[in-house]
């Protein structure tokens, strides 16, 4: 057996490659884990809770703490409808995602639907694009992450020779991966604490916001016309912020560890794009009823800050300053142990060498596939290009959902035996075909070098096929 042989997983259908026939291993998949001849490796220890926190505490980390100042000055105040078309064509995909992962509760989320409705080809295309996409989301995040912490260091008073925001995120990315290679426990622990923190201190500051912008008490709201800029830039700026919408997908890649999948796993994806949908837009109210656009552009990743110090004085600057340090690190923490485990499945499927499967004796963890995913973060996250990271992985998801829709078409006009969810998409076929267009869609409003790099991700990832991976069938396997 060569180099893409496959050891046991709970990700089947593990491909092995034995001369140049690919041999599927048989497995059997339970409510607690799956089973392989070889034995069980990643268990279902992600609860419902865990699984929401995955997915909200991924997508509002961006979209509430770093994205305000940059959308509102490429939008205005219609930025809350930027957000509002992002969480449509988000929840678009939601629903046939939903199905596709109670009918495959398997680690890899997209990569593994495509992989096995569409064909090895679109799979490996998707696969090596969510790897990378959760690479270039992750140092999105820490990059956010960086710019709150040096402005915690300014509120302070502490002045530094250097911009300390690069530094410190690419310091807390090593430290996350080095977290998620100790346990997947600890790291959901880690993110179900931060999340509610995390949320406890929006509801406030949202609620009283929300209020004083409505005229309840405080302030008048800003006058500003709702489009100053026109249509157009309202739809580049949802492509842009649709980064905010990639938690949803990221609870199925971990869907091979999430307890009571076919409950659990519809719950958790679609409930996470609604709550944080709602966030995102209160949150671009709140922020346009304070200052007008141009100010929040001139705030910059940080605008929230003074949105909550026009509100609640140096307190509220703080408490925001806590609460996006919190959010950029949720979503950091979440994309990294996502990341890993796209390229943990990739490996199950010999699409990438064997080696980036193996399991961490001591911790029961992927630890290769944490390298995988981790030192590209820090690579990335040194360059400090915050639009640039989001919208590249803005466009490789939007290719994996657009394909998530039409692999459930594909799917369900010729099921496999084995095909029978326990959630099915409503409004089927509508939903998904609509999910698709628009999907695909979006990415024609993206920034060119953005197209131009997400393009060249999905070159390499052909070649790859080509040259690696060309035997291995995957089709209507499982």
């Amino acid at each position: 057996m060569d180099d893409r042989s496959i050891a046991g997983s709970d990700d089947p259908p593990a491909t092995n490659v034995e001369g140049d026939r690919p041999v599927v291993e048989a497995s059997t998949e339970t409510e607690d884990a799956t089973v392989h001849e070889e034995g069980t490796e990643l268990e279902r220890t992600i609860s419902l809770a865990g699984g929401l926190s995955i997915g909200v505490g991924t997508m509002i980390g961006a979209g509430i703490f770093v994205f305000p100042g940059l959308a509102a000055g490429q939008a205005g105040p219609a930025a809350a409808l930027s957000f509002a078309i992002g969480a449509v064509v988000a929840l678009l995909v939601a629903f046939p995602a939903s199905e596709l992962a109670t009918a495959m509760p398997r680690s890899g989320g997209g990569y593994y639907f495509i992989s096995r409705g569409l064909g090895t080809v679109y799979g490996t295309v998707v696969g090596l694009g969510l790897w990378l996409g959760l690479v270039f989301a992750s140092a999105f995040y820490l990059v956010g992450f960086g710019h709150y912490a040096a402005a915690v260091f300014a509120e302070i008073g502490l002045s530094l020779s250097i911009n300390p925001a690069v530094p410190l995120g690419v310091t807390f990315g090593a430290l996350l991966t080095g977290l998620s290679v100790t346990g997947t426990e600890r790291a959901a622990a880690v993110q179900n604490v931060v999340v509610a923190l995390l949320l406890v201190i929006l509801l406030i500051f949202l609620g009283y916001g929300g209020l004083d912008s409505l005229g309840v008490f405080g302030t008048e709201s800003t006058p500003e016309r709702f489009a100053p800029f026109g249509a157009m830039p309202v739809i580049s700026t949802a492509a842009l912020v649709f980064t905010s919408y990639l938690g949803f997908a990221q609870v199925a890649t971990v869907a091979g560890e999430i307890e009571r999948p076919s409950r659990n796993l519809p719950l958790a994806m679609i409930g996470s794009v609604v709550v944080v949908g709602l966030f995102y837009v209160t949150t671009i109210f709140v922020a346009t009823s304070a200052f007008p656009s141009a100010d929040l552009e001139t705030f910059g990743e940080t605008a929230m800050v003074e949105v909550a110090r026009a509100f609640f004085g140096l307190p509220g600057a703080v408490a925001i300053l806590v609460a996006g340090l919190l959010a950029t690190v949720s979503s950091a923490n979440a994309s990294i142990l996502s990341s890993s485990r796209a390229v943990y499945a990739l490996s199950k499927d010999a699409l990438l060498p064997r080696r980036a499967s193996e399991i961490n004796l001591r911790y029961g963890t992927p630890h290769v596939a944490l390298g995988l995913a981790g030192v590209p973060i820090l690579l990335l996250t040194a360059t400090g290009q915050v639009e640039l990271l989001a919208e590249v992985a803005s466009f490789l998801h939007l290719v994996m959902y657009g394909l998530l829709c039409v692999a459930l078409l594909v799917l369900r006009r010729n099921p496999p035996v084995w095909y029978d969810p326990d959630f099915r998409t409503p409004g089927y076929p509508g939903v998904p075909v609509v999910g698709a267009l628009a999907s695909f869609g979006l990415i024609a409003f993206m920034d060119f070098r953005s197209i131009a790099i997400g393009i060249a991700v999905m070159i390499v990832s052909i070649g790859w096929h080509l040259v690696y991976a060309d035997e291995i069938s995957l089709k209507g396997q499982i």
